[in-house]
């Protein structure tokens, strides 16, 4: 079977941009809703899509950032002053921030843990998309995808959980590489 060399060679190259090298531009309205739809395109048994999205931009990023850093201060008075400068960026630090947020429950015939599996396929799609259209992405959770009253400020409703969070922008320095697992120590073949 012929292989497709440029999914290969995208497939051996992607690499993750850390969101806080990334500037504008970020994806417009438009290209964000393509890269949404491209993003929902995986194994979803049952057709239950369970999972939705939560979009950030502009000063909402801001304004939802600071309500973050707020409970962050309550909950570590005595806070670093390295850890509250990551708060102060915590939504600013892209163009975009795009939570996907698991809705998996309880189901006759399909298995939560399959549900979650699929909010998990969503966030690599998404990322893969924002490849796709020129622009770096980074998946993270970090404690405010724990945190109820975090949950809260991002939208997220009860039985609701934070799959991932997206920060989508333009990479303002080049994918560093890192040691990758050694494939042969995770496989055991069957024959």
């Amino acid at each position: 079977m012929a292989m497709n060399e440029a999914l290969k060679t995208y497939l051996e190259t992607r690499r993750t941009i850390p969101a806080n090298v990334m500037s504008e531009p970020g994806p417009d309205r438009n290209t964000i809703q393509k890269m949404l739809a491209l993003a929902t395109r995986v194994p979803d048994h049952g057709k239950l899509a369970p999972w939705r999205f939560v979009v950030f931009t502009g000063s909402a990023r801001a304004r939802v950032g600071a309500s973050l850093e707020e409970i962050a201060l309550q909950k570590e008075p005595d806070m670093p002053a390295e850890r509250r400068a990551q708060e102060e960026t915590r939504m600013t630090r892209a163009p975009v921030v795009i939570a996907v947020v698991s809705t998996a429950a309880q189901h006759p015939k399909i298995p939560e843990w399959e549900q979650v599996l699929s909010a998990g396929a969503v966030c690599l799609n998404l990322f893969m998309a924002a490849n796709a259209f020129g622009f770096a992405a980074n998946w993270l959770t970090e404690w405010m995808s724990y945190d109820a009253d975090a949950l809260e400020v991002l939208g997220v409703r009860p039985g609701e959980r934070i799959a991932g969070m997206l920060h989508i922008g333009t990479p303002t320095m080049p994918p560093s590489e890192r040691p990758r697992p050694d494939v042969d120590t995770l496989t055991t073949w069957v024959e």
